[in-house]
């Protein structure tokens, strides 16, 4: 049920998109790009490479909505991270592990692709000092990673 919620709660995000290319509102980060899906996908794994993270894995999302009688052939999530960042993090602050790898979900709208993530601010009560550091830095990089797909039309 959660993960209907959040689909939902994707889709209201993007409908507010409908004026802008990114936004963040209430914790969440959000982008439409004009790139087909999988142009935009091959692209957020690339850039996500290139800020030093790994791709973990790539979950497909699509089949269970689609079981669940919605229309949509592409959606994933897409989990990515600094694996010995995320296992020092984790031993020192065992409440991330909830949290980590960091994830972003990428679905297709008619000719348009939007991503979406948790804003990794919304971490920031759960540690100190080192903690803040990292999240401050998953932020400007989703935001980069974020800005960049948007141009693309």
């Amino acid at each position: 049920m959660s993960m209907l919620k959040g689909f939902y709660a994707s889709l209201l995000c993007g409908g507010l998109l409908m004026f802008g290319q990114s936004a963040l509102a209430d914790n969440m980060m959000m982008v439409r790009t004009g790139m087909t899906f999988p142009e935009a996908m091959s692209e957020l794994q690339n850039m996500i490479r290139a800020k030093g993270y790994v791709v973990s894995r790539v979950q497909r999302v699509d089949i269970g909505l689609t079981q669940s009688g919605y229309k949509t052939d592409k959606y994933r999530v897409v989990f990515y991270g600094k694996p010995d960042e995320i296992r020092k993090l984790s031993q020192q602050h065992p409440q991330l592990n909830a949290y980590l790898p960091l994830k972003i979900s990428i679905f297709a709208e008619d000719t348009d692709t939007i991503l979406v993530s948790a804003n990794p601010r919304h971490l920031e009560s759960l540690g100190g000092e080192e903690l803040a550091a990292a999240i401050l830095r998953w932020e400007k990089d989703l935001a980069d990673i974020f800005r960049q797909l948007g141009v693309v039309k």
